[in-house]
Order: C-alpha cells, then sequence, then structure tokens
C-alpha cells in the first residue's frame, strides 16, 4: 500500500445509495441528578463509501453518536437504518453480527492485547468469527503486506512506536472487511508526522470503498474528509 502524505485525494462522485441513516435520534444519559441530552434529535444520512468527520468539543455528543453507528449504544428515541434494516427491532444477537460482519473500529487508545504479538492481536476477530485456519493465515498476510507490518508481525505492542500500534489496530479493525469503519480520535495519541501517516491509510482504505468516519478534535486533519459534521451539545449544527 503506498501512502503519500501530500498528495490531494481524487473526488468521489460515484456513490453506491444510502448505507446508514439516522432519523430524529435521541439519547440520554443521567448525571448526578440531571438528565443530559447525549444526542438530540440527530438526522442524518450516510452513503457508501462515504468519508465524514466529526468534530465538536469535549461532551457535544461526538462519540456518543459513534457508538450508535457501531452499533454499541441503542438510541432512547428516533430510528437508525443500516443498509436499510431497522435497527431497533433487531436481536441482540444479530446487533453482533452485524458488529462483526459489517463495522470496522479504530480507538485513541489502540486497545491492543499486551500479550499477544502484532499478527495476533490482527488475526483476532477472525478466530472469534471461526474463520477457517488456511483463510486466517491468507487474509492476516494480505493485510501485513499492504499495512507494511510484516518486519513487526512478531512483535508485542509494548515492543512498537504509537504508529505502529496503531497500523496494528486497523488492520485488525479491517481484516474482517467491514463495510464501514468508525475511528474514534485514531490520532490523538500520536506525534504529527504519525497522525499524517495514520489518517493517510484510512484515506487509502476509504478509496478502497470502505465508508470512513473520523470523530477528530484536530481540524486540520477533519477538514480532509469529503463532509465534516459539527456538533454542540448533542445536536448536528452544520
Amino acid at each position: 500500500m503506498v501512502l503519500t502524505h501530500e498528495s490531494k485525494r481524487p473526488d468521489q462522485t460515484v456513490k453506491d445509495g444510502l448505507l446508514l441513516s439516522l432519523r430524529h435520534i435521541k439519547r440520554r444519559f443521567q448525571v448526578g441528578d440531571e438528565w443530559v441530552n447525549g444526542l438530540d434529535d440527530v438526522c442524518l444520512d450516510i452513503n457508501a463509501g462515504d468519508y465524514l468527520s466529526i468534530m465538536g468539543p469535549s461532551g457535544s455528543g461526538k462519540s456518543t453518536l459513534l457508538n450508535v453507528l457501531g452499533l454499541l449504544d441503542k438510541a432512547d428515541e428516533g430510528e437508525y437504518l443500516f443498509n436499510r434494516e431497522v435497527i431497533g427491532a433487531a436481536s441482540e444477537s444479530r446487533l453482533a453480527q452485524l458488529r462483526s460482519d459489517k463495522i470496522g473500529f479504530v480507538f485513541q487508545a489502540f486497545h491492543l492485547i499486551p500479550r499477544l504479538t502484532a499478527a495476533e492481536n490482527i488475526v483476532l476477530p477472525l478466530m472469534l468469527a471461526g474463520v477457517g485456519h488456511q483463510e486466517r493465515k491468507t487474509r492476516l498476510q494480505q493485510v501485513l503486506n499492504e499495512f507494511d507490518l510484516n518486519s513487526r508481525a512478531q512483535h508485542r505492542p509494548d515492543q512498537l512506536s504509537g504508529g505502529q500500534r496503531q497500523r496494528v489496530a486497523i488492520a485488525r479493525a479491517t481484516i474482517g472487511r467491514p463495510t464501514v469503519l468508525l475511528a474514534d480520535e485514531p490520532t490523538g495519541n500520536l506525534d504529527y508526522h504519525s497522525s499524517l501517516d495514520v489518517i493517510s491509510l484510512l484515506e487509502s482504505l476509504n478509496q478502497q470503498g470502505i465508508t470512513l468516519l473520523v470523530v477528530t478534535h484536530d481540524r486540520k486533519l477533519g477538514e480532509r474528509a469529503d463532509r465534516v459534521i459539527q456538533m454542540i451539545d448533542g445536536k448536528i449544527i452544520s
């Protein structure tokens, strides 16, 4: 996979249609004696192949929105359609299947298992999904090649740099060939050059067809997206 930090992304003019749709979504949390609106009447449509950034101050609802979209949390009110499937009517087993088959997650803190090597961390989702040994081996080698991780495959997380750990985390998130990749502050723990490397890697995955949503506080990184979603107090304001 060739990554060029300075190159511009090509305009994406062809979309495959509506993939994610939120209608009047509300999510409330109790903090002490008060109720706080995590999401307040949020409406949002995302097409297959879109590249969105979600920005706003701390507490604005960015991560809550990502968690609802990623089926890690449920809305209190409103309707969520994932590829035209009504999520509110889905069973827990169906939600788990969608998370496993369709959604990849990348977090600021990497969430790698310390005792496992990079290769073992990457292939873990396939093992949990019951994918056969030969298929796991084939896919693992593909992502090690694509993510330039062959020389680090047998290293544990504490033997890797921050940028390398995030590469491993992204490889793990995408080895299952998801439709949607959700990244919550993926460059928050990285230096400038590692941040550029990681965001370029995410963008190259988007160019290959993965729908990409990135939560970030970094305006320069956020403005690289095709669409920028601004949030305040649980509302999308632009």
